[in-house]
């Protein structure tokens, strides 16, 4: 099984992107790849732009790699309520070339962030805009409070309640496509 994750910020010290690798790591026997979004850099999407240069070579890379996978794990940053400039740039650039970015593959969703709320706008967009993009989404999962919860040093959640509940939500990838 080939997973894709990936968080959805550009952030060297990305929660997020923490969130999506540990999740991913969580399937037995998985060919995991973690992307970082800061090595699919655009321009600023607009349909000059668009008309000047073509579609985005970082846009049809990450089209590329979703098509590679078997299961894709995204978790969502939040930046005032909604996602991160540098995702939604991205990702207006790939569904002008695919609308069905994620092209049906399952999906999980997660979002966390430092505070109490979990990133829970940006996710409940995420999931509501899903079936649009061709995200099957399986299981969604936000998760407040990460440094309070996730010991980064170990790599490993705190509570094993929140560790039952990130491998319930990519046991649902695995029952899926196995």
């Amino acid at each position: 099984m080939k997973v894709v994750a990936f968080g959805a910020s550009t952030s060297s010290t990305s929660i997020n992107k923490t969130l999506a690798a540990y999740a991913a790591q969580q399937i037995p026997g998985a060919d995991v790849e973690v992307i970082d979004l800061i090595d699919f850099p655009a321009p600023l999407f607009s349909e000059d732009t668009e008309k000047e240069i073509g579609h985005s070579q970082s846009a049809q890379k990450l089209i590329a790699k979703i098509g590679r996978a078997d299961a894709v794990i995204v978790s969502f940053a939040e930046h005032n309520g909604s996602y991160t400039a540098a995702y939604k740039n991205l990702f207006d650039w790939a569904t002008r070339i695919e609308r069905n970015v994620f092209q049906n593959k399952p999906v999980v969703y997660l979002a966390t962030s430092p505070g109490p709320g979990g990133a829970q706008s940006v996710l409940a967009s995420a999931v509501g805009s899903a079936p649009y993009f061709g995200a099957d989404v399986k299981a969604s999962l936000s998760i407040p409070s990460f440094y309070d919860v996730f010991d980064v040093e170990s790599n490993e959640f705190k509570e094993a309640e929140l560790k039952g509940k990130v491998q319930e939500a990519v046991d649902t990838l695995v029952a899926e496509v196995a």
